[in-house]
């Protein structure tokens, strides 16, 4: 046997140690970060922006500290990374999306290209709730213009046509997002035109009424 092996096997040993230990680490990382992108979400639709920024920026946080742990090991495939890099894109964007803000960027975010435009596409889809919300409130300016955002992310999204493995599944984001988009124009106009019918029956009313008066 070569004299050698020993201490091959001791010096991989030690590298694999430190690739085992980094790896949970960054679960635990992934663990906090997905569980405060979805609070930050959850505090956007009860309209507690502030609130939900501040999670937000914990969560940038976190993100950081997972990436810094697996800078010293690159043969650890950081796909688990992916799903919630994706999730504190979805949260950033949603934020953006319902305040009318620019977007943020992936060097805003620090985040994987391919995790950013699954969560710009999740993101799309997750603010339909939001959107519903306003038109259940009668504010349909501001369903519309949540939709005309839902439509130019897709519109865009689709233009990233390469292999499901290099993309993340975009492709499925994107069919998942196309659905919601078309749900949603279909309420909105149902929506516009219930409330057209109520203006026009509170008109019609009013009329009736002065009518009845000067009899």
């Amino acid at each position: 046997m070569a004299d050698n092996w020993e201490s091959i096997v001791a010096s991989l040993k030690e590298q694999a140690q430190g690739m085992h230990e980094a790896r949970e680490a960054v679960l635990v990382q992934c663990r906090k970060l997905g569980q405060l992108a979805a609070k930050s979400i959850r505090h956007v639709h009860r309209h507690q922006f502030e609130e939900a920024e501040t999670l937000l920026e914990e969560a940038k946080v976190v993100a950081k500290a997972a990436r810094d742990l697996l800078k010293p090991h690159p043969e650890l495939n950081p796909a688990y990374l992916h799903d919630t890099e994706k999730e504190m894109v979805e949260a950033a964007a949603v934020l953006a999306i319902v305040l009318g803000r620019p977007y943020p960027t992936v060097g805003d975010l620090g985040a994987q290209v391919m995790s950013y435009l699954n969560g710009m596409g999740e993101a799309a889809s997750e603010v339909r709730r939001f959107a519903l919300d306003e038109m259940r409130r009668g504010n349909i300016g501001a369903a519309t213009a949540i939709l005309i955002q839902m439509e130019t992310i897709y519109d865009d999204l689709i233009t990233f046509d390469y292999a499901d493995s290099m993309t993340g599944g975009l492709r499925r984001t994107c069919d998942a997002l196309r659905a919601v988009i078309e749900r949603t124009r279909s309420d909105l106009t149902a929506t516009a035109s219930q409330q057209e019918l109520v203006r026009e029956l509170q008109a019609a009313r009013e009329m009736f009424s002065r009518g009845t008066g000067r009899g």
